[in-house]
């Protein structure tokens, strides 16, 4: 059934406009200041429009980890992720002791094939196993190991074309192989926990490296005399950069700095949560480990910060209220930009017609009142459900 949203702010990466948007079929069809009338059409009364969040590097949220061997715990999440603007995302799978997370990776793989209504997992990021033991943060180091030829094959046997993006640190041994096979796979190979220096960076970025994992976290710091591997990022035009937008991993003017340095059109705002986000002072398990949030951060026993609590919608604020940046902006680096990275972008992250009906409304003070996935009602507050079933007939 078509519906068409009226009398609506539009804004994506491309800019702003007002006017009106249809949906037939899971898909944009038109865009239009004056669109004809329909039957079935959903007046904003001024409301903002932007295209659903991509969410390219979350562990979970709700109380639900993605991290899991249940594929019905990634369903519980997606239809969780819907309240927070989410309407596509990878699911974060990190590592195991001693072995590639087969029956985690398996999971995944199902519940993507199984796809329903609701936010849609686009496939697989694996941060890791092939990371610095250095900079390896909240992994535990029975997680890390050595590419080699071999297990790359049973990895994308494993994944069956569902693997978006591999965090690799480049300064492994056997590294360099497997960024050239992944990169011929389709996989965006993303360079992240690493202690590489800058002349490693720039030596592996040319053999595929098209992503980077949550910036300043967990690598070398760029240093006057020593850039690290974020200098290399930064200089590496088609690289793009992640950047977890909570105000606690990175402060809001080293956030400036780097979206400054990269530009809106190369940063991609990631929420690195875990299954405790949206809840407050929970006990929760990363990979098997034990942690907690204290205060709205996520730390393991021993302190080690580890994910975060951040949803995108919390994110978009934080990006328009304390970083000052414009809407079009920050929309474009929750939505075009990680479209990019998982390779979907041709379909995801735009209000255009042919795109996917993936939809959100905002309130003037960017409070999320509706979502919609590929046209389909997938949250709502009460008003607004009101609304959507008045506008049905």
């Amino acid at each position: 059934m078509p519906l068409t949203f009226t009398n609506a702010r539009l804004v994506d990466a491309s800019g702003e406009a007002a006017g009106a948007l249809r949906v037939e079929g899971g898909r944009i069809v038109a865009l239009d200041p004056n669109l004809p009338g329909d039957p079935h059409a959903l007046d904003l009364g001024g409301a903002l429009i932007t295209p659903g969040f991509v969410d390219v590097h979350t562990h979970g949220g709700g109380g639900f980890s993605l991290h899991t061997t249940d594929p019905d715990e990634l369903r519980a999440y997606a239809a969780w992720a819907a309240s927070t603007g989410t309407t596509a995302f990878l699911a974060g799978i990190v590592g195991v002791p001693n072995a590639l997370p087969e029956a985690q990776i398996s999971a995944a793989v199902n519940a993507s094939r199984a796809a329903g209504p609701g936010p849609e997992l686009l496939g697989i990021h694996l941060e890791g196993p092939y990371i610095s033991y250095a900079r390896r943060g909240a992994h535990s180091p029975s997680w890390l190991r050595t590419p080699n030829p071999v297990e790359t094959e049973r990895l994308l046997e494993l994944a069956d074309g569902r693997l978006r993006i591999v965090t690799v640190a480049p300064e492994l041994p056997g590294a360099h192989a497997l960024i050239q096979r992944l990169d011929a796979a389709g996989v965006t190979v993303s360079i992240g926990h690493t202690d590489c220096t800058y002349e490693q960076a720039r030596a592996a970025i040319p053999l595929g490296l098209r992503h980077a994992t949550h910036c300043f976290n967990a690598m070398r710091p760029l240093h006057h005399r020593e850039p690290g591997p974020l200098g290399a990022i930064v200089e590496a035009e088609g690289v793009l950069g992640e950047l977890i937008a909570d105000g606690f991993h990175v402060h809001p003017a080293a956030m400036r700095v780097l979206i400054r340095a990269l530009g809106p059109e190369r940063t991609v705002i990631v929420t690195d949560a875990l299954a405790c986000a949206g809840l407050r002072d929970a006990a929760f398990s990363f990979g098997g480990q034990q942690a907690r949030v204290v205060d709205g951060v996520a730390k393991l026993a021993d302190g080690t910060l580890t994910g975060s609590v951040l949803t995108m919608d919390r994110a978009l604020a934080l990006l328009t209220r304390e970083l000052g940046l414009a809407l079009p902006a920050a929309v474009g680096m929750l939505t075009r930009n990680p479209a990019r990275a998982a390779r979907v972008g041709e379909r995801k992250g735009a209000l255009a017609p042919g795109y996917d009906a993936d939809l959100l409304i905002f309130d003037a003070d960017l409070r999320l009142q509706a979502t919609f996935c590929r046209g389909a009602l997938a949250y709502a507050t009460p008003a607004w459900q009101e609304r959507y079933r008045h506008a049905l007939g």
